[in-house]
């Protein structure tokens, strides 16, 4: 999340760790600052639903998105990295079909089906947000400055809680599933090990003993 959405480490570590230390200090902080509920749903916490058609009309806001996925997301990743993400979650919603067959977990024949489609509850907590928005600072929630849009996020999930995130299909708040959504990403574990570790991701035989390229970090 942004940088003052969840605290640092101390510098403890030696300077080529302390990045690394940072950002996994962050994904605890999402777990210890912002309340979150409980997983619902074992095995695989990344879903690829089938591309089906919605109505435009359980689609959340797009506007609201964005701004929710700027005060939510890493600052790591950036304005155009934030974009980035906030796309990659729309896709994801767009080819969601609710009772489709999920991924098997590891050891066992337990077939799981995706959960009643979440758009239509998750576009009214947007507009909740903006409303909340509004009523406490006469602003529209994109209007607010960043730390104003957080506080308006952590008061709506007061009442989530859990010891880590479910999954993106069963999280009950749209902040809750744009952040585990994300950090099951490739994005994500990239960031995480400051390297091009492309995970999920298909590499030749010929490149399995090469060693993933570090990120360009931003600012050098």
């Amino acid at each position: 999340m942004p940088d003052d959405f969840a605290p640092d480490p101390s510098p403890a570590e030696s300077p080529d760790a302390r990045p690394r230390r940072a950002f996994l200090a962050r994904l605890a902080g999402v777990l210890a600052v912002v309340p979150v509920l409980s997983r619902h749903l074992s095995g695989p916490r990344h879903v690829r639903a089938a591309h089906s058609s919605s109505s435009s009309a359980s689609q959340p806001n797009g506007t609201l998105l964005a701004a929710l996925g700027a005060a939510v997301l890493p600052a790591e990743l950036g304005a155009e990295g934030t974009q980035q993400a906030v796309a990659d979650f729309q896709r994801w919603m767009d080819g969601y079909r609710p009772g489709a067959e999920a991924n098997h977990g590891y050891g066992t024949g337990t077939i799981q089906r995706l959960p009643a489609d979440p758009r239509p509850r998750w576009r009214t907590q947007l507009a909740a947000l903006d409303a909340d928005a509004r009523r406490a600072h006469g602003l529209s929630f994109p209007a607010l400055t960043l730390a104003n849009r957080q506080a308006v996020v952590r008061a709506a999930l007061t009442a989530e809680r859990g010891e880590s995130l479910p999954t993106a299909a069963s999280a009950r708040h749209i902040a809750v599933a744009m952040l585990a959504h994300f950090y099951d990403s490739t994005t994500a574990t990239d960031l995480c090990y400051e390297a091009r570790i492309g995970r999920q991701q298909c590499r030749p035989l010929a490149a399995a003993a090469q060693q993933p390229v570090p990120l360009t970090r931003r600012g050098s």
